[in-house]
């Protein structure tokens, strides 16, 4: 029963509610005398996520070369908000070798959760501390893979100051962003094009012309989608050829909605240029990792970008950085795990699924390991060492959205400072020791919250 719950939420992404009720109508056909109540379920999910935490093991030690032993993992790190004050801090592992046996990207099924916290704010100082808990018990990792938060850089900086180096690794997506971003948000043409992309969609909506409406691109982080929004421009602008056309025809009424759009083809073409190439390297390297073969690929693919181009030089010398790191570790032509997107899929695929209206940090970090890793029949044995009344004490210590939005909202006048001084109800799951030797070396991570959020390099 535990195991075809399981199934259904992890795999078949079935909400809780519904699971109840599908197994109430497949009650009889399996044998099922009582069916769970979704609290039940949830409850099931959550000691799931303790539990592989709790019991993990780390990665063996692997040996590229006969020079060079190298811890098995590359932990993957990043940060990401909710609904309230908390920020989630999340570290996964990915086999530094998964190309060696696969031949695509790693999903979620590939991917561990070493360790999860969450905090009122994420410095560097606090990152590095954290991690820090984590190394002493887990031992450090071969390299993090990360994007160009500088928080991020600022706590492996600390570590390797501390003595706990291991090499660092940048996602390619935002390495891609932040060049696009560099070359193009100062570019003459770029607040015109903009205007006239959100004004072409007002006028597109509630029209026949709907199905011609541009994409949605979030603004904070602009330049990680931008080349959906320059590829829609460039499509809908064929289909008005040159010439004139009757009054009232539909291609006046396409016309009537670009507003200024038409104004913007050399900067579109431009865009297109340094664009389609880096994405094409992105999708080969996202799919085999980098070594030296894939280096070539990508160098020949992007000689349609011209040579002096800041774009086409700056992804070259991260390119060359990261096979620094690959030549570091041994690794040879096994190709370099270069994309952070396991993690910014599991913090999606979190907010989405099974958290109701409230999307309460310290919920959603609950969950979050169990996304992580293959769902078999081990699976649910794990949620059985796990009781009761360790689960309680976890969860009883934490601070609830819900609960406070059920005291609060209906009951006027009740609304006192009680609210802002519950600031230390935050999960905090880490590997348990195998042993005591190295608890006392641990630090508390709390002594360096800050009450504002560290400094974050986000593509805008």
């Amino acid at each position: 029963m535990i195991f075809i719950s399981l199934r259904l939420f992890l795999v078949g992404h079935v909400g809780f509610r519904a699971i109840s009720r599908v197994l109430g109508i497949l009650q009889t056909c399996l044998g099922i005398t009582k069916v769970p109540a979704p609290q039940t379920i949830i409850n099931w999910v959550t000691r799931y996520s303790l539990s592989k935490i709790w019991n993990y093991n780390g990665l063996p030690s692997v040996c590229f070369d006969s020079n060079k032993l190298v811890n098995g993992s590359i932990w993957i790190i990043d940060t990401s908000i909710a609904l309230g004050a908390g920020k989630i801090f999340s570290v996964l592992e990915l086999k530094i070798d998964h190309y060696k046996n696969k031949d695509c990207a790693p999903t979620l099924e590939d991917i561990n959760c070493v360790a999860i916290s969450v905090a009122k704010s994420w410095t560097g100082e606090s990152i590095a501390n954290f991690l820090q808990q984590v190394i002493l018990v887990t031992g450090k990792p071969a390299a993090y893979l990360k994007d160009g938060g500088l928080d991020l850089k600022k706590g492996i900086r600390l570590l390797e100051n501390r003595g706990f180096s291991s090499f660092s690794i940048d996602d390619i997506s935002h390495v891609i962003a932040n060049l696009l971003k560099n070359e193009y948000s100062k570019h003459p043409s770029y607040d015109g094009f903009i205007s006239a992309c959100g004004k072409a969609s007002k006028k597109f909506k509630q029209t026949v012309l709907a199905c011609f409406a541009p994409p949605k691109v979030s603004t904070k982080a602009r330049f990680m989608n931008i080349h959906r929004m320059v590829t829609w421009a460039e499509k809908v602008l064929q289909h008005s050829p040159s010439g004139r056309e009757p009054k009232g025809s539909i291609i006046t009424k396409l016309r009537d909605c670009f507003g200024n759009l038409p104004e913007s083809k050399q900067f579109i073409k431009r865009f297109l240029r340094d664009t389609r190439p880096l994405l094409e390297c992105q999708k080969l390297l996202k799919g085999a990792g980098l070594n030296m073969d894939t280096y070539k690929q990508c160098k020949e693919t992007l000689k349609t970008i011209p040579p002096r181009s800041p774009v086409r030089m700056g992804f070259i010398i991260w390119m060359e950085k990261q096979l620094t790191v690959n030549s570091a570790l041994g690794m040879g032509n096994i190709g370099l795990p270069i994309s952070s997107d396991n993690i910014e899929s599991l913090f999606g695929l979190g907010k989405s699924h099974g958290t109701g209206e409230v999307r309460d940090a310290n919920r959603i970090a609950l969950r979050l390991p169990a996304f992580c890793g293959p769902v078999n029949r081990e699976s649910a044995r794990m949620i059985m060492d796990v009781t009761v009344k360790e689960q309680q004490e976890i969860e009883s210590k934490l601070l609830s959205l819900t609960r406070q939005r059920r005291n609060f909202l209906p009951n006027p006048g009740s609304l006192n400072d009680s609210l802002i001084t519950e600031s230390d109800g935050y999960l905090s799951i880490m590997p348990v020791p195998k042993n005591k030797e190295n608890t006392n070396k641990i630090v508390d991570i709390k002594d360096s919250y800050d009450n504002v959020s560290g400094p974050i390099n986000e593509v805008a």
